[in-house]
């Protein structure tokens, strides 16, 4: 091989935390054999052991300076010093084709239901501060723009269901990862009469490759796994921004604790939100991982390519970003509080301006004729430089006679979010049944 083709030849830096599944698949692989008679009883005991010998051995030392290509050279050569000439029997039939698929695969399963854990802690801090805000009221907002009165509570919640979301696009994709491509050979399959199944149920396994050529090239589950990534990414970006915007000195409405926050290395007084943005900013690197899976797999002719050999780096990286995030954003949800009395010195009487304009509709009044009313009393009010809650009813009259003596009673914070009381609202009857939903469903994640 050139010179310069080696390092770009390499992939063991990659896989090499793969070896754990490689033993494991080598360890089904060499009892398979051994089912289909191409191994003697004795040939597969010595196997097994030798990959005893290897396992430990890598366990106590790790890969040393291994001078082979993939973590796959390595084993089949630390097996060889320990095992002997047998070793070289362990590959009949199997191609690296299938093995590293299957290997990358069984280190998919496991990532999936790791990352779900993470996914549920954070959905109980979310849900734990959503009760702790379910008697405070703040700005609810469309555009960052103060749009109408909602329970803090109302908010967190809105989070926890797009992580539940993700939650499930997480499992997806380890179901997805849980074909079995082991037996499926280069391309055309297995010449030995292996039994595939035993193979299944022995990795753990739900299903067998149907195709083997598709077997040795299959990398949806990965695009699954990558995209349920960035989605999360997306949405711890979304919950950040939140945290940074309502940590701030400007709302005030959330309290990381000390824990979460760090100092200026100049300004003695700065609180800063290091988690909110460190994990804003590991969204941009999951939705990139994504962008290179569907880049890499668009144009590849039928069957094994070495481009293929791309998608652990990306696999890797997205359930790294993750390992590493989720449980410090989780930490701060779990751990931040809110200041209902400064959600409601921010609240601008013009939040219950479509409180206005319902109050007209319950008279009788089509609403597109209430909303221009409500629109001019509220330019009325900048002009003058006084509170919509603050106009004389003799100005609400002039605009429309429809306007009574009672209309001051809409000028209610709880009572602007308790109207809303269609499920899925901001009412404490709806936000508390949210809340049951929420619980109800961790439990079932929980204890399937």
């Amino acid at each position: 091989m050139a010179p310069e083709m080696v390092p770009l030849n390499l992939s063991l830096h990659i896989d090499q935390r793969l070896w754990r599944e490689d033993i494991r698949g080598s360890r089904a692989w060499a009892r398979a054999l051994g089912g289909a008679q191409v191994l003697t009883e004795a040939e597969v005991e010595a196997i097994l052991s030798g990959l005893d010998v290897v396992e430990a051995r890598i366990d106590e030392d790790g890969l040393g300076d291994a001078p082979e290509e993939d973590i796959h050279s390595v084993i089949e050569r630390m097996l060889g010093e320990a095992a002997g000439d047998v070793a070289g029997k362990l590959h009949t039939g199997r191609s690296r084709n299938d093995q590293s698929s299957t290997g990358v695969r069984a280190y998919g399963m496991t990532s999936a239901k790791r990352i779900e854990v993470h996914l549920r802690a954070l959905c109980r801090a979310l849900r734990d501060l959503a009760a702790s805000g379910i008697d405070a009221v703040m700005p609810g907002y469309t555009h960052l723009q103060q749009a109408q009165p909602i329970r803090a509570a109302h908010w967190a919640l809105a989070h926890v269901f797009a992580f539940l979301r993700d939650i499930e696009r997480v499992r997806r994709a380890g179901d997805a990862a849980s074909v079995l491509p082991l037996g499926s050979g280069a391309i055309a399959g297995c010449p030995f009469p292996v039994d595939r199944d035993a193979l299944r149920k022995e990795l753990g396994f739900e299903r067998l490759s149907e195709n083997s050529i598709d077997a040795v090239a299959d990398r949806d589950w990965v695009c699954d796994l990558v995209y349920a990534g960035a989605m999360i990414g997306v949405h711890l970006s979304r919950l950040s921004e939140d945290l940074v915007l309502f940590s701030s000195v400007e709302f005030g409405f959330l309290r990381l604790s000390d824990g979460y926050s760090t100092g200026s290395s100049l300004m003695p007084q700065k609180r800063n939100p290091d988690v909110a943005e460190l994990a804003r900013g590991k969204s941009g690197r999951l939705a990139g991982n994504l962008t290179t899976m569907i880049t890499l797999l668009k144009g590849l002719p039928t069957g094994y390519n070495r481009d293929l050999q791309e998608d652990k780096e990306a696999l890797f990286d997205t359930v790294d970003t993750l390992d590493l995030t989720l449980p410090p954003v989780a930490g701060a949800v779990e751990t931040a509080t809110f200041v209902p009395e400064r959600m409601l010195e921010v609240m601008n009487a013009q939040l219950l301006a479509t409180d206005l304009a319902d109050y007209l509709v319950r008279r009788g009044v089509p609403f597109r004729t209430t909303h221009e009313v409500v629109g001019r009393l509220v330019r009325t009010s900048e002009d003058s430089g006084v509170s919509l809650s603050e106009l004389p009813l003799d100005a609400m009259k002039a605009e429309h006679e429809a306007f009574e003596q009672d209309v001051a009673e809409v000028f209610d914070w709880f009572r602007s979010a308790d109207a809303r009381d269609s499920d899925g609202g901001t009412s404490l009857r709806a936000v508390r049944d949210q809340l049951q939903e929420v619980a109800t469903r961790l439990a079932e994640l929980e204890n399937p």
